[in-house]
């Protein structure tokens, strides 16, 4: 662990120039007193570190010097496609090779490509939507440990239906709206699986080979489609004011991008018809748009909008 932290500080000097003590001892999560021994360390290696001391003072390396231990290694090297994506290292538990990779990728670029991080230090990704926190998934690096060495899993899962003991091979990570899911295969079937939801994870002895052909992506965008057109299974005819038009998403990207609108000529409502949930989640979508919209049909839609309507108001009129 010491020689790692070791040329890490090493490759940072070279990337970064001057940093202090304390900016050193935060990135590797060790005291200021190690940090100053690591110094030494270098110093006696035969490598050109020195201290400025006082307002903006810190380590540096003498001008002019540069190391060539910029040699990666394989799992440094696999971390690269998620290098965009900090909090996703983490949450795999590959924060550290990612951060090797890339210092060594920065150390080996030429004196006139030193603005390297340039952009990376003017860029954050956040995948979690507004007022929300991503979900606990504690068993995440363990998961990823079976994805990444192709070894069968079992598992308790817990869905809608109770907690059960699956079997699965696990084929992908996808990280959504801030959650994470699993693909696996189980007994030939596809399936998504939310990482929150596994109670406890045994990965298995037994390996698998991979289906010829999978595509995680492809085969991802392909489940979530099949997944968002089989809740929509009838249909309703609105009228809903123009400026509601916008929010119609509340009923799902699915069946937004299904709507069909034409302006009617009562008082400029728009008639809009488009693919639904089952009746009772609906009207519960609906009410997000309050007054601005009006159910012409099914009426059974229309009757399970009013009683919800007239249940909150029970609830919350005046004693």
């Amino acid at each position: 662990m010491r020689t790692s932290r070791l040329v890490s500080m090493l490759l940072m000097l070279q990337t970064r120039g001057r940093i202090t003590a304390q900016t050193l001892a935060d990135e590797f999560e060790v005291s200021v007193r190690t940090i100053y021994r690591d110094v030494d360390q270098l110093s006696a290696a035969g490598v050109p570190v020195y201290a400025d001391r006082g307002p903006g003072g810190g380590f540096a390396l003498l001008d002019g010097y540069r190391t060539d231990l910029t040699g990666m290694t394989r799992a440094e090297a696999e971390t690269l496609p998620i290098a965009g994506l900090p909090g996703a290292a983490d949450a795999l538990g590959l924060s550290e090779p990612l951060r090797s990779a890339q210092l060594k990728l920065l150390a080996a670029l030429p004196a006139a490509a030193a603005g390297g991080a340039r952009i990376g230090s003017r860029l954050h990704i956040d995948p979690v939507d507004w007022y929300r926190r991503p979900e606990p998934a504690p068993l995440l690096p363990q998961l990823a440990s079976a994805v990444w060495q192709q070894r069968c899993v079992a598992m308790r899962y817990r869905s809608w239906e109770g907690a059960r003991l699956r079997r699965c091979r696990p084929l992908g990570l996808v990280l959504k709206a801030g959650n994470w899911y699993l693909v696996a295969q189980a007994r030939n079937r596809m399936g998504i699986y939310k990482a929150a939801n596994i109670e406890r994870l045994v990965m298995l002895e037994e390996s698998f080979e991979r289906p010829d052909g999978f595509d995680l992506q492809q085969q991802w965008s392909g489940m979530v489609e099949r997944f968002e057109r089989g809740l929509l299974k009838g249909k309703a005819t609105l009228l809903v004011r123009p400026d509601a038009l916008a929010d119609l998403h509340a009923l799902g990207a699915a069946a937004a991008d299904r709507a069909v609108c034409a302006l009617s000529a009562k008082d400029g409502w728009c008639e809009v018809t488009l693919p639904v949930e089952a009746t009772e989640q609906a009207a519960r979508q609906l009410l997000r748009l309050g007054a601005r919209v009006r159910v012409l049909g099914p009426p059974a839609l229309r009757e399970a909008l009013c009683r919800l309507g007239q249940e909150i108001a029970a609830l919350n009129a005046a004693a």
